[in-house]
């Protein structure tokens, strides 16, 4: 941290419960050169990576459905979420992460990852990064049917759909999870399927 234009003046946590919650006390010199102090809160769930697995010769991907209590507090009438595959880095780097999340979640085994981009997904509020990956899947890569950890209590279903499929799934409201969308987008924009 070395804009001379912030000086942090204090950090004080609010929740250490399930993630860290800070209210964050600093000093800001804006464009007239005046000093201001400004309050924020900045949530810290660490980074998280996500993947779009893709198969070209059968034109499909993976993705999952989970429920999400943050979207049914704010009217997702179900709870559920049709997403890519995605988790925390907790101590590996982003692409052991997304290699050992891949597996627990959709019960596929990959050895090759690209990171296409790396996004701040709520950056006013929320500290994470997340790392963006696409892979390419086939059957003899499946070890194991998925759904996520036991001792998560993830209770993650397995979605193999074409690719055209999840492509109108947004315009029609079934899939409204950003990075999910933006994976999509750059499958398309970029032909990774053909």
């Amino acid at each position: 941290m070395t804009n001379p234009k912030i000086k942090i003046i204090k950090s004080e946590i609010l929740s250490d419960n399930w993630y860290t919650l800070r209210k964050i006390t600093y000093d800001y010199q804006n464009k007239e050169g005046n000093w201001e102090t400004h309050y924020r809160e900045a949530y810290d769930r660490g980074n998280g990576a996500t993947i779009l697995l893709y198969n070209k010769s059968n034109q499909t991907v993976i993705l999952t459905r989970q429920l999400r209590i943050p979207t049914y507090l704010n009217g997702n009438e179900t709870g559920m979420m049709i997403e890519a595959c995605a988790g925390l880095l907790d101590t590996d780097n982003a692409e052991d992460c997304i290699k050992r999340e891949t597996e627990e979640e959709t019960g596929y085994r990959v050895s090759e990852v690209r990171k296409i981009f790396e996004v701040y997904m709520s950056p006013g509020s929320v500290t994470e990064i997340i790392y963006f990956f696409v892979g390419e899947y086939s059957k003899d890569m499946k070890v194991n049917e998925g759904g996520g950890l036991d001792h998560e209590q993830e209770n993650i279903e397995v979605l193999e759909m074409p690719f055209e499929k999840a492509l109108q799934m947004i315009p029609s409201g079934e899939i409204k999870d950003a990075k999910t969308i933006m994976l999509l987008q750059y499958a398309k924009i970029n032909n990774l399927l053909i």
